[in-house]
């Protein structure tokens, strides 16, 4: 079966193919006979309900500079494609959220992935408080004095950015550290967005893994370990990767959030699991897959494409 897929992402010139999961997304795609257009947000257009984007043919090869080859600009309807693959890359601002409205228009008969009103109703560092018990004890406020309640409970907390992403703006406050409410009314002048607090989690030393899950799911997982002296661990940051096994934990945890996952049209996702807790559920634009495939041979992009194209026989 050979499908149209459309991938709404960043610029394709300027991915990093050494790391990029979009790139081994629609490598696999291409070895397994699909056709693939790429655009960007920017282009997307409705009128009279029906959504345009206006982008190009490619095709890719893992040639570092010379990546992607890419044939003229044309204008195409969303609804020609038998998928739209969601993965530009956050921050998760109201230009992401009006292009999920976009594709909603079009999803299922094309199918979205993710589904567009689960991404758009799922930000990553929110949807997991759905699963409390799995949680390590977290905080989501604006409120000072919320926040100072929260931090004398548990003291050593980590402070982060509600859509941030990458690591970006992590930080540690030990119960002695007198840099918090100034880094709170940076974050404030900043945005008013709430920020999350969370209990502080040593184990957090030995890594933060990420395990990819295919509609619900899991494939595998590695695990990304902080340089010395830091606790981000994620890749964009300086963490390493390592290759990693699943535990009888990760999946208890897996086990927990797959039925929901597969529920919300949430085909390809990634956790990030601390010691025994769940810290995030990424669904906009998850990453890993490179290193799952390099550390493990395991890749979660043919099993994506193998479940896509089944769906896609089905429809």
């Amino acid at each position: 079966m050979s499908l149209k897929v459309a991938v709404q992402m960043d610029p394709i010139e300027g991915i990093n193919i050494e790391g990029d999961t979009t790139f081994l997304m629609m490598e696999t795609a291409q070895a397994r006979g699909h056709d693939l257009f790429v655009y960007v947000t920017q282009t997307l257009a409705m009128e009279e309900g029906r959504v345009f984007a206006r982008g190009r043919d490619v095709t890719v090869r893992r040639t570092k500079g010379d990546h992607a080859g890419l044939g003229p600009y044309r204008k195409v309807e969303l609804a020609e494609f038998d998928v739209v693959l969601l993965r530009q890359d956050p921050p998760f601002d109201m230009n992401y959220i009006d292009s999920t409205f976009f594709l909603e228009k079009v999803h299922p008969k094309t199918l979205v992935v993710n589904d567009p009103v689960s991404v758009r109703n799922a930000p990553e560092k929110l949807f997991v408080t759905d699963f409390p018990h799995l949680q390590p004890p977290t905080l989501i406020t604006a409120d000072r004095e919320a926040i100072a309640e929260f931090r004398a409970r548990h003291g050593d907390v980590v402070l982060k950015p509600l859509n941030g992403k990458g690591g970006s703006g992590v930080t540690r406050h030990p119960a002695d550290d007198p840099n918090l409410d100034a880094l709170l009314e940076i974050h404030a002048q900043l945005s008013p967005e709430p920020v999350i607090l969370q209990k502080f989690l040593p184990s957090v030393t030995r890594g933060d893994k990420r395990i990819m899950l295919v509609d619900g799911e899991a494939v595998g997982a590695i695990n990304r370990v902080p340089q010395k002296g830091q606790i981000r661990s994620n890749l964009a940051v300086g963490g390493r990767a390592e290759a990693i096994e699943l535990t009888a934990r990760d999946r208890e945890i897996c086990a927990a959030i797959g039925p929901q996952l597969k529920a919300r049209g949430l085909l390809f996702v990634g956790i990030d699991v601390i010691g025994d807790y769940l810290t995030e559920i990424n669904v906009t634009s998850p990453t890993g897959a490179v290193a799952l495939k390099a550390f493990s041979g395991i890749d979660a992009t043919e099993a994506l494409w193998k479940r896509i194209e089944s769906l896609r026989a089905t429809a």
